[in-house]
């Protein structure tokens, strides 16, 4: 299990990369979105707490955190501990792969941030 996240998250982060990358117009650009978007989904995925922990309410956004999947999957293959259904975590991770996949691949077809 821990060897298949590993797999999905570094998919997802690398066309996540690709797909920032297109978009970016300078190298400092590129830093934008880890620092604003990545880092407060890490810190409010669950990492450092178990979302059984959160008020109903912070638990319902956090079910749109896609980081939240991937910990809980990891949590699983290490301690065999998980908060939401392991199988559904794993479904959104590939269903994120998967459309990630076809962003980054329409922007690359299309010619978008490409220089000639």
């Amino acid at each position: 299990m821990v060897i298949l996240t590993v797999l999905l998250t570094s998919i997802l982060f690398a066309l996540g990369g690709l797909i920032n990358a297109v978009f970016a117009k300078s190298f400092d650009d590129i830093s934008i979105i880890p620092t604003f978007v990545l880092t407060p989904l890490t810190y409010l995925g669950g990492v450092f707490y178990s979302l059984s922990l959160l008020p109903s309410f912070w638990q319902g956004v956090s079910a749109l955190n896609p980081v939240v999947y991937m910990i809980n999957v990891f949590r699983y293959g290490f301690l065999g501990i998980a908060d939401i259904s392991v199988s559904l975590s794993v479904t959104i991770m590939v269903s994120f792969c998967a459309g990630l996949w076809f962003v980054a691949y329409y922007l690359i077809s299309r010619g978008i941030g490409l220089r000639s």
